[in-house]
Parts: structure tokens; sequence; C-alpha cells
């Protein structure tokens, strides 16, 4: 066998490095199509969203339904704000306590404010004891006063939930606490605990900050008093430790509810809005009341050191490539379109990622306005994989509206008339030459 030459030597060493570069310049290039982090999350299930697109950043077993003990009083919440939009009830609305609120007021092992036979409070007092410190007795209450009991408040419950895509939530008590476990009101049912999946719970998060957003100034208290200033005035700090001043405080932090019983475990939908990106998280069943905080924080540290909103383009700016759009029966054939509103878009922190507008118009006819909606602009990255969202009607919904920059009047009949016989002769014309 012949011996290498030194030039031969130093041939195979520069094919070996070429070789490696491109295995690293390989692995690199993938980085960015990677699964997400192992975050190692102690917890059954998880979610982690942004919440102006609903792209979902991280997930694992998110459709498993699981009891979501307290969490449950999102929807409560939620049916309580509408009640008030509706004008069915107001926040003023004062509220005897009933003899079922007094009941629950007296479970040991429950959250409430221990309402007391004969007392009546506001709308307003019973859902901030709701939202901040986890009320059952509050929660029962504002339920008679919503549908007259709480078996058809959680009618209304059920239905909300369908309405919102909730495919794995089904609910027995307006509080999350377990129907055989409220004594002589004890519902006689074969499902014990209401049942929530980790996504669901970040649907009903979402449409309850998106709808009322005013739920994120009771949500964000770090703590919450009650009968004040009466001899009887009572304090507590609120369940959600990553609030301001409480011991797992995170920055950003302003929502939203926690959950606890022993099927359950230590439950926690939270969100958090740093940078002008809001990101909603779950954790379910995870094993203390500061593992669900800890976990948590897994999950927004993740989120916002490894994703932003960037935007991309400016209101009121032309879109390359769909600069007008046809226009029937106007005195102009087109009218030019710009953005409706600022164009952002999630985005990994250090990548350079580049998109690709795409425009549908709608079918437009004279007369058209200034400022009219006339299509959808949808920006998709160059050669990234499709995202995952948290339902398909956000993919669908993605994008943003376009816009008519200036008004097309309506073209008079004769207008329309002349500009036919043009169009005639030239369409004539046209396939007569073609021939």
């Amino acid at each position: 066998m012949k011996r290498k030459t030194w030039t031969q030597r130093l041939t195979g060493l520069f094919l070996s490095v070429a070789v490696f570069t491109t295995a690293m310049g390989g692995t690199v290039a993938n980085a960015e199509t990677a699964p997400a982090a192992n975050l190692q999350l102690v917890a059954k299930s998880a979610i982690l969203v942004e919440a102006s697109t609903g792209k979902v950043i991280y997930s694992n077993n998110p459709d498993v339904a699981l009891p979501p003990a307290s969490m449950s009083k999102m929807m409560s919440e939620y049916l309580v704000q509408e009640a008030v939009k509706q004008k069915k009830i107001s926040w003023d609305d004062v509220v005897p306590v009933s003899d079922y609120a007094f009941y629950i007021a007296k479970i040991s092992d429950a959250s409430g404010v221990y309402l007391n036979a004969g007392e009546s409070f506001t709308v307003k007092q019973l859902y901030e004891a709701m939202a901040v410190v986890s009320a059952n007795d509050a929660t029962v209450l504002l339920a008679e006063k919503v549908a007259g009991s709480e078996a058809n408040f959680v009618q209304m419950m059920n239905k909300k939930a369908a309405e919102f895509g909730m495919k794995s939530t089904s609910f027995v008590t307006s509080t999350g606490l377990p129907a055989n476990e409220l004594g002589p009101y004890s519902i006689k049912t074969d499902q014990l605990e209401n049942l929530m999946s980790a996504r669901d719970s970040a649907i009903l998060a979402r449409a309850l900050i998106r709808d009322f957003p005013e739920a994120l100034e009771v949500s964000k208290k770090p703590s919450f008093t009650f009968r004040t200033g009466t001899p009887k005035e009572w304090s507590k700090k609120s369940y959600n430790w990553m609030l301001p001043g409480l011991i797992s405080y995170y920055q950003g932090v302003d929502g939203l509810k926690t959950g606890y019983t022993k099927a359950a475990g230590y439950c926690f939908t939270g969100t958090a809005v740093r940078d002008n990106m809001r990101l909603i998280s779950v954790v379910m069943n995870t094993e203390s009341d500061t593992q669900r905080f800890s976990e948590t924080r897994k999950l927004f540290d993740y989120g916002f050191s490894n994703f932003k909103m960037t935007k991309q383009m400016d209101k009121n700016a032309p879109i390359k490539g769909f600069e007008t759009a046809a226009v029937k029966n106007g005195v102009e054939l087109s009218v030019p379109v710009v953005t409706g509103s600022e164009v952002s878009m999630l985005t990994k922190i250090g990548s350079e990622v580049k998109f690709t507008p795409s425009v549908t118009f709608q079918d437009l006819s004279a007369p058209i306005k200034q400022g009219q909606v006339i299509g959808k602009l949808v920006l998709k990255e160059e050669g990234g994989k499709e995202a995952e969202f948290l339902q398909p009607q956000d993919a669908e919904k993605a994008g943003v509206d376009v816009v008519a920059s200036q008004d097309v009047e309506e073209a008079s009949w004769i207008r329309l008339f002349f500009r036919s016989i043009i169009q005639f002769f030239s369409n004539l014309f046209s396939s007569g030459t073609g021939k």
C-alpha cells in the first residue's frame, strides 16, 4: 500500500474540515424548526400561548380533560361580566346572602369570605371576592343572582363553553368544588368534578381578557379587603402569588386564576405582558401551591426569552404587489389599498425571518368609501413550518384588514355604457390578432 503524499494528506484534512463545517451548518439551520425546548415541567398538562395571534409556543398534553378546580371561576367571571354588559344585572345591585351561600361559607377547607345569613353585598363586592380570593360562597351567590340557581348557571357555563369551542370541558358546579362535597346541596351526578383541558382553559382566559379587559383590573390586585369600614373588616392576599409584593412575584403578571382540589392538584392559569406581548399560560395538576408558580415561571421565561412581537408594516402602508384592487361600476377601475392597522408578527428572537404578503380581496363594487375594509392581508413566513394555533379559527382569522385609501364613486350609466362598448371592440380586435 502506497503512503500518502503531503499534498494528499493536506487535501484530506481540508475535506474533513469541510464536512464538519457543513454538518455544523446543518445543525444551526435546523435549530429554527427544532421541537420546543424540554422545559421539564412537573405538571400533567400545560400550554403557553401568545394572546393576540393565538399561536401556541409550547404545549404538553394540552387536550387532556382534567379537573380544573377553581380555574372554573373564569367562566363564572365571564358570565357575570356579560350579564352586567347586557344590563341583566348591575354592579351596584345588592344581593342578600342565600341559604346555599351561607352553607358554602361554613365549609372549613373551602375558600370564601365567610358570608353570614342576613348580610347583603353588591355584585361588585362579590365579584372581587370571587376573582381575587376565589371565594366559593360569593361565587354561588353570584350564580344564583345571574341565573336564579346554580343549576341554571351551570347550564349557561356549558353553553358558553360550547360557543367558545372548548371541546374538552364539562362543568357541574360554578365554583369548581366537587359535586359530592356540597352537603345537602350536593349534586347527584356520575361526574363529580368539573373537567377542562389546558387548551380550553387558555381559550377561556383569552376570551375573558379579550371581551372584558377590565377583568384584569380586578385580577391584578395582590390583596382584597371585604366588609370595608365595618367592625368585621377582613383582608386576604390573592392566591396568585406571582402578583407584585407576593412570594412568587413575576414581572408583568396581572392575572388570572388558581385552582386546587384533591383530584385537581394545584393548577394555575396565568397571564403576563412584556414589551407589547401578552402570554397566557396554563399548568394543571402540579404537586404544591408553590410548584404551580415555579412551573409557570418556566413557561414565561421560555416565552419572553425566545419570542417577541415585531412590527412588519405600519398602519396605512401600501402592500408590495397588492397596491390596488379592482372595482366594478366605479368612476375608477381600481382603488389604492393600504393596511388598516399596524402589522406585527410573533418571531423568534435572534432569527432573521422574512415574510411574504398575500392579500385576498372582496368582490368590490362602487361606491367605495375611504377606510372601508376591502380584504385581508396575511404574512407567511418564508420557508417556515405551519404554526400551531390555539384554535382552528385563529389560523383562519390570521392577518389584518386592508382598506381603501380613497373614495371611488359609482360611475354613471352613460360612462358604463361607453366603457362596455370600448371593452367589446378591444376584445374583438384582441381575438382577431390572435388568429
